[in-house]
């Protein structure tokens, strides 16, 4: 029991050093990022905006063309 008290104690003692070195880790990553250039954010962020139309365009006719199918059969069905 004593043993695992002991344990215990120096896992709570420890943790101070380990989020220094976390953080100390985060900033030598942080060093090693290579950013963007600001065109090319521009050119990316062009392309999703772009990409997200198309998909919204492309939903809504298959949606529009779901739901006129379904209006159809249900007409048929109900007569």
């Amino acid at each position: 029991m004593a043993e695992k008290a002991q344990g215990t104690l120096a896992g709570v003692t420890g943790w101070p050093g380990a989020v220094k070195a976390y953080f100390q880790d985060l900033q030598l990553e942080m060093r090693r990022v290579t950013w963007p250039s600001w065109a090319q954010v521009r050119a990316t962020t062009g392309v999703v905006i772009a990409c997200v139309f198309a998909f919204a365009l492309y939903f809504f006719v298959i949606d529009r063309v779901i739901s006129l199918t379904v209006d159809r059969i249900i007409i048929v069905f109900s007569r």
